[in-house]
């Protein structure tokens, strides 16, 4: 909309709206509806909605000339009340849009109607509802008429003003739903007063409470004889109000939504009162009452003379003038009145014959400008269509604060402006002015203000207040050097608030740059934390190493953020610093690769240490082979080098003992290097450990040799682990002997006898002829009488138990043979009736019927046959075949292969006397090829019955059809035939 237009506009609407009823005497509107009244008692009506319009006589039937008094319509344009008055009186009428017929309200017959209250809330098309209407004598009374009754439904007196009995000029009414039921809010004006009355229930209820209560009123000085309310209807709810009074205009806000609590009622729902006095409406001395009011949402229109003088209601200042082009017949008496159309928010003006139209251009769009002249920078604020215009309301309010030296305040209004001053203009006034607190503070507004896309200036400006920040934290320093130590202090809130700029702006600040400025600055607290912010976690863990605080890096590296390489890096320095909070830190985080900080735990260990000190790296190493299951070998081997500097070495004897590969299968047993431990364990002269290392890695010989320096009895323990080499084991005794006689140094007598002792832990492996080599020459015969004697007896007894066992294998060999000769002669009867367990025939048939096969020789006219002694019997042809063919293929091959090469050869095979075949024959050494061959058949063919054997066993699981057979089952498939259509019927004869 262009800027210059003026807010509020005249056009005649129409000229001559009477249309020769008489001239117009008043006129009312709403929702695009004008009811005029004329002096001759007519009422026109204009539907500019509908293009519709008509008239209607009030006059008829009565008696001299009748003029319209006031007529009212409601805000839908439906209803409409117009008071006659003439010689027969004052009488009241009721019309609805749809009649052409006016009803007359007998009640109120000779009562002049002045006012009229809708219930805007409520009031329907078809019903008036509940309505109140205000006389000239002060009486109040309430109506309702409903347009299909064609007459009211009810006149109920409400009201009478008793003290100072005034006509009633206008009433307004208005409505709120709340919890406990409906309230009502009604104002009625009078010349001299306003007057209030709310309460709870009905329209009755609420005026009968004031026959015992004091009814509120304000009273103005001054009469006016044309005293008008009005009310501003935004969103169907009235939101102010104005009188017209004899001393002004009365105006404020409504609030009706408030549930008022005091026991008396109280009234008072108006808020932010003002009164408008007219002397500000003329220029000269003379002040000028107007003769009617309308009420805009900002604006008060007021027809003085013929002239509409537009104030503003919030500044009280004349806006416009509005002249009207009237006719030469209505100029005398000029323009009537004004009234309104709060649903069509237009306005309207009339004289005795013309009617004008007031329209409204966007009255709000200066009224920021209003409210910023009166610095009510919020509802200036509210009131900004654009973004210049809110700046512009920043803009004063940041001078003002700048000129009064409030720079922190007028720092968070200039931040707030974009466009009409610009960021470098900004910051110069602050520099000039010496404000480095109001400068931070600006900057600091400005970041939010920026849109994120601004990424070089969100960049620039951080990095600015960060130096601006650590030059306030410095000066702050240089004022008071103990601010560091009270926690109320300045420095310290400072020092809160720039860490929490730095978290704000981590992602937005160049890195570099601000840990540069950090640095520069000595900040050295701010920089670690500010790195942690950036992810640089080895800045963090390194500032506190140097600080000697191990606990805070170790729970730096313990986040899960942190990469693992820095565990390994800071190791050596962490674990001089404090080894335990280090091992503990190790122990604690998982997927550690112990290999890595073993440059860390060998640079503690060359260290030295208090012998009741815990050894943390022993202690981390146990943790990662016995907890972890850790294979590595470089972690073992040092765990054993550790163990072997120890004074006591039960530790590493446990170690070595220990079975690390336990629990895997084919596992090995240690992970450590044996060859490495070895010449350790020489080197620290661990010798028992070195005994189990020689005994671990198969050298007995060594380990002995090693153990008689140290203990023959872990020497004879040594020997005894040797179970499979008899020979060694002897040796090994042999030298353990040998030590121990060569190390007694008792009388002779007394060394043979513990010499001879030493045999009986032998259990038996030495003699006493193996030890006598290690006696000296000069010994005597005598001292070994007693246990030679006793090995001789040990050799008589074992030269009677070889003869022993000599007799007991002759007479098993003679058992023997007795066998072999009575198995030639085993014969097993046949019955005549006896069939083939194959092929069901008998086995005593003739072998011409059954075909002999060749290479077998026939016992007379029967085919060969087997017999085997769990009762079965087989022709030896039905045994091949049924062999061959329920054996696996390599084994019916081999048997083919034998009967082939027999049939070849055609021998004459030897038979028994009853005609089967010896299979014991074939181990006579001088049989012949053919007798082999059929001995090598027999035993593929006739090892085991077939039919309770092993053979039998296995055709449990055949499957009744082979693969093989497949395609020969599926060609026995029943298929559905396709062509059903072409089957042909064939009749069968009956």
């Amino acid at each position: 909309m262009e800027q210059g237009r003026q807010v509020f506009e005249v056009d005649l609407l129409e000229r001559y709206a009477a249309k020769g009823r008489g001239v117009i005497t008043c006129m009312t509107a709403g929702n695009d509806v004008i009811v005029i009244g004329t002096s001759k008692g007519w009422i026109i009506r204009h539907d500019f909605g509908v293009g519709d319009s008509y008239e209607i006589d009030l006059s008829a039937g009565r008696p001299g000339e009748q003029s319209i008094h006031r007529v009212f319509v409601d805000p839908g344009g439906s209803h409409c009340i117009a008071t006659v008055v003439g010689a027969g009186g004052a009488e009241t009428f009721y019309t609805h849009a749809k009649w052409t017929k006016p009803r007359v309200l007998s009640k109120l017959k000779g009562l002049l109607v002045n006012a009229v209250a809708w219930n805007k809330q409520q009031i329907t098309e078809v019903s008036t509802k509940e309505f109140i209407i205000g006389t000239d004598n002060g009486q109040l009374h309430e109506l309702a008429v409903d347009e299909k009754d064609k007459k009211e439904k009810y006149i109920k007196f409400l009201f009478e003003l008793a003290e100072l009995p005034e006509a009633f000029m206008g009433l307004q009414m208005e409505t709120a739903s709340l919890i406990n039921g409906t309230r009502y809010y009604v104002m009625a004006v009078t010349p001299t007063r306003l007057y209030s009355f709310t309460g709870f229930g009905s329209l009755e209820t609420v005026f009968s409470s004031y026959l015992q209560r004091t009814v509120h009123f304000m009273e103005l000085p001054g009469e006016i004889p044309n005293s008008e309310l009005h009310f501003f209807i935004k969103q169907r709810r009235a939101v102010h109000f104005a009188w017209l009074s004899g001393a002004g205009i009365y105006h404020g806000s409504l609030n009706f939504g408030a549930q008022h609590s005091s026991s008396n009622g109280d009234e008072n729902f108006v808020e932010s009162k003002a009164l408008l006095d007219y002397s500000k409406l003329s220029e000269g001395a003379e002040v000028v009452k107007p003769s009617s009011m309308a009420l805009s949402e900002f604006h008060f229109l007021l027809l003085i003379g013929n002239k509409v003088k537009v104030v503003n209601r919030i500044s009280e200042h004349i806006l416009e003038e509005l002249q009207f082009d009237q006719t030469s017949d209505a100029a005398p008496k000029g323009i009537i009145g004004l009234c309104s159309d709060a649903t069509a928010g237009l306005f309207y003006a009339y004289d005795q014959n013309s009617i004008f139209q007031v329209s409204v251009n966007d009255e709000g769009r200066d009224m920021w400008k209003v409210y910023l002249d009166m610095k009510e920078y919020t509802t200036a604020l509210a009131n900004c269509r654009d973004p210049l215009q809110r700046d512009q309301v920043y803009l004063v309010q940041a001078e003002a604060a700048f000129s009064s030296k409030d720079f922190l305040r007028a720092a968070s209004f200039y931040a707030k402006i974009n466009y009409i001053l610009s960021f470098e203009e900004v910051t110069l006034k602050f520099i000039s002015a010496g404000e480095q607190d109001a400068l931070r503070t600006f900057l600091l507004r400005k970041l939010d203000s920026l849109a994120k896309d601004d990424k070089c200036q969100i960049t620039m400006i951080s990095t600015w207040a960060t130096e601006l920040y650590l030059d306030k934290i410095n000066r702050l320093l240089l004022e008071d050097d103990s601010a560091w130590e009270n926690h109320n202090s300045e420095y310290q809130s400072i020092i809160r608030e720039f860490r929490a700029f730095l978290s704000d702006s981590k992602d937005v600040l160049d890195e570099t740059t601000t840990m540069k400025l950090l640095e520069s600055y000595g900040r050295a607290e701010e920089l670690v934390y500010f790195a942690s912010l950036k992810g640089q976690y080895e800045i963090v863990v390194h500032h506190y190493i140097q600080q000697g605080e191990a606990k805070k890096a170790l729970e730096v590296l313990q986040k899960p953020a942190v990469p693992v390489d820095l565990q390994y890096k800071f190791a050596p320095d962490l674990i001089a610093l404090d080894a335990y909070e280090t091992v503990e830190s190790w122990m604690a985080t998982k997927n550690l690769n112990p290999r890595k900080l073993i440059p860390a735990m060998m640079r503690y260990s060359s260290e030295p240490h208090a012998k009741n000190e815990t050894h943390e790296v022993i202690k981390y190493l146990e943790y990662c082979v016995h907890r972890l299951h850790n294979e590595d070998p470089g972690i073992h081997n040092l765990l054993l080098s550790l163990y072997a500097k120890q004074e006591d070495d039960s530790a590493l004897l446990r170690f070595l003992q220990c079975k690390f590969g336990k629990g895997q299968e084919n596992g090995p047993e240690f992970f450590y290097d044996p060859k490495y431990a070895l010449r350790l364990c020489l080197k620290e002269k661990r010798m028992r450990a070195c005994v189990h290392i020689y005994s671990m890695m198969s050298m007995h010989e060594e380990a002995v040799a090693l153990a008689l320096q140290v203990d023959p009895e872990l020497a004879m323990a040594e020997a005894d682990k040797v179970e499979d080499d008899e020979d060694l084991r002897k040796k090994l005794w042999l030298m353990i002997a040998k030590h121990v006689v060569e190390q007694e140094k008792g009388t002779k007598r007394e060394n043979i006898r513990k010499a001879i002792a030493f045999l009986k832990e032998t259990d038996g492996l030495l003699k006493i002829e193996d030890i006598l080599p290690f006696f000296p020459d000069f010994a005597l015969i005598d001292d070994f009488k007693e246990a030679i004697c006793s090995s001789l007896e040990d050799y008589n007894k074992q030269i009677e138990q070889l003869k022993q066992e000599m007799n007991d294998a002759t007479h098993g060999a003679d058992n023997i043979r007795n066998d072999i000769n009575a198995l030639a002669q085993r014969y097993a009867v046949i019955d005549r009736d006896e069939e083939c367990g194959v092929c069901r025939r008998k086995i005593l048939t003739a072998g011409r019927e059954y075909g002999t096969a060749r290479g077998f020789t026939s016992v007379g006219p029967m085919p060969p046959f087997y017999v085997f002694p769990c009762g079965h019997s087989f022709h030896a042809q039905c045994l091949i075949a049924h062999v061959t063919r329920c054996t696996d293929p390599t084994h019916a091959e081999y048997i083919l292969d034998r009967q082939k090469q027999l049939s070849l050869m055609g021998g004459e095979a030897r038979r028994d006397s009853n005609g089967a075949f010896s299979p014991e024959d074939s181990t006579i050494p001088s049989m012949s090829p053919a007798d082999k061959l059929r001995s090598q058949l027999d035993d593929a063919i006739a090892s085991e019955c077939p039919f309770c054997g092993e053979l039998m066993i296995k055709e449990i699981s055949s499957p009744f059809i082979l693969p093989e057979e497949s395609q020969h089952v599926a060609s026995w498939e029943i298929k559905q035939n396709i062509n059903v259509g072409s089957q042909r019927n064939i009749p069968l004869p009956v």
